[in-house]
């Protein structure tokens, strides 16, 4: 634990001489050449068969062809593009109640047994008697309620592109979008699984529809910088026991 306190101690001056260098400008970009989106629209994927003889039948304007008026575009390869359609309009309440009481009492005595409480009071000090040998009370009662509500709604659309086409036809997908107001940057990144069929002929999907669907929407800069705590703040709450 101790090690664990001088690094984060030893880290400190680091992290701040890195905020330091953006005092006075606006958060840069992430690189779009660093992520698997360019690297599968620039990388030609393993042909899945061999090259079939083109026919001329491709040079038709009625051919069932991608390229053709009447060709399915919507998105099945490594590195085409679709829209993800992510509308979340959520609402949740939950309330509950529990009670609890309980009293009991219990009286014992020896009044009279064959003379023998009369003989024991006698030795007995001053005020004590086997009369009423022990006497308790005893009550207990609890009360708890409990409520939840919760709000969310957000509505946002986004390319992704396809990074993956998994063995069984199932596409895996990734989309970032940044977008820079004034000293704020706004993220959303969006990665999941989706099935070919469910996309629509718009070439869109909805958020529902992606398997493992992983859905982050956020910020960086001065904004997000002011709203969270400072790094001495972070580490005494994590290190301070009270």
């Amino acid at each position: 634990m101790m090690y664990k306190t001088l690094l984060i101690l030893s880290l400190l001056p680091i992290l701040a001489c890195q905020r330091l260098e953006d005092v006075g400008r606006a958060p840069d970009f992430t690189a779009i050449e660093s992520g698997n989106e360019f690297f599968a629209m620039t990388s030609a994927p393993m042909p899945e068969t061999g090259a079939a003889p083109r026919g001329m039948g491709e040079a038709s304007l009625w051919s069932g062809g991608r390229g053709s008026l009447l060709g399915d575009r919507r998105a099945g390869q490594r590195g085409d593009i679709l829209t993800v359609v992510i509308e979340i309009d959520e609402k949740a309440e939950i309330s509950n109640s529990t009670g609890r009481s309980r009293s009991g009492s219990d009286t014992m005595g020896i009044p009279s047994l064959l003379g023998i409480p009369q003989r024991i009071n006698e030795s007995l000090p001053e005020g004590a008697s086997m009369d009423d040998a022990y006497d308790t009370k005893s009550s207990s009662s609890y009360k708890g309620n409990g409520s939840v509500s919760r709000k969310e709604k957000l509505t946002l659309r986004v390319a992704a592109t396809i990074i993956e086409r998994l063995p069984n036809g199932v596409l895996r997908i990734q989309g970032s979008q940044e977008v820079r107001v004034n000293f704020e940057v706004r993220e959303l990144i969006v990665t999941g699984f989706v099935r070919p069929e469910d996309i629509s002929r718009q070439n869109e999907i909805t958020y529902d529809k992606i398997a493992g669907a992983r859905i982050s929407y956020g910020g960086r800069g001065q904004i997000s910088d002011v709203q969270q705590p400072r790094y001495g703040q972070q580490v005494a709450d994590i290190l301070l026991p009270f």
